[in-house]
């Protein structure tokens, strides 16, 4: 006769071994990252201008007072160097009142004659149209580089400026005798290059002209014989009709 077991004595024995063994937890050890480097200020910026859409805000204006500002420094003339800028230079026309003083017709009563037959106008007479035009102190002449002086000449470039702006450059000369007639032969030098930068301004350009010079002198001149008081030496001159022959010449009779 079998004995039968207690019902907790069952269930132990119906058990698998399995189920009976022990269970172990098993931790595996997984690799680590490398650290990645920080992101630069530049690969943040793009990153952040790609990622971010397109901004649909208008562009600010710009900055209209500082613009101004930035004009009025350029229009001062007061800092620039005259020796070699050339500002201003053609950047517009005058004004017509202006205009129709410097291009005026020459009067003939204005014109001079040299004894060899060169026909112009004095140099008082072009500062005159010139104060008409612009005002006084509303030109000047600047030098533009060193004065010259050779053994019989002065000479030196200088600018024609109106207005504070460059109008025109030529290079005067004047002759000299002895060392004494230096300061004077400069400012003959000045004057000479004031006249050749009025040509580009229209001022008597009537004295450039064949035509009107052919014309002027045979209304307005005569050519005289006429023989030198020291060297006894005679030649022939021009005057304007009604002047008379002046020492060291005295005319010859026919």
């Amino acid at each position: 006769m079998c004995r039968r077991l207690p019902e907790r004595h069952q269930l132990r024995a119906t058990r698998s071994p399995a189920l009976a063994s022990p269970v172990r937890t098993v931790f595996t050890k997984t690799p680590s990252r490398k650290a990645e480097p920080a992101a630069t200020p530049a690969q943040t910026s793009r990153a952040s201008t790609s990622q971010s859409p397109p901004s649909n805000e208008p562009i600010p204006a710009p900055n209209t007072a500082s613009n101004e500002s930035l004009k009025l420094q350029e229009d001062n003339t007061s800092n620039i160097d005259w020796t070699r800028s050339f500002h201003g230079l053609s950047i517009e026309p005058f004004s017509k009142e202006a205009a129709d003083v410097l291009m005026a017709p020459l009067s003939p009563d204005d014109v001079e004659i040299k004894p060899d037959g060169i026909i112009f106008l004095p140099e008082i007479k072009y500062r005159r149209i010139l104060n008409r035009a612009f005002g006084p102190g509303g030109w000047g002449l600047a030098p533009r580089g060193e004065t010259i002086v050779t053994e019989k000449a002065v000479t030196r470039e200088y600018a024609l400026l109106a207005h504070g702006r460059l109008v025109s450059i030529a290079r005067g000369e004047q002759d000299y005798f002895n060392k004494d007639g230096v300061p004077t032969a400069s400012e003959g030098c000045k004057s000479n290059a004031m006249m050749r930068c009025c040509k580009d301004l229209g001022v008597a350009s009537e004295l450039w002209d064949p035509r009107f010079i052919r014309k002027f002198k045979a209304e307005n001149c005569r050519e005289v014989f006429v023989e030198h008081q020291g060297t006894k030496k005679r030649t022939k001159i021009w005057l304007r009709k009604g002047d008379p022959v002046s020492y060291p010449y005295a005319e010859l009779k026919r």
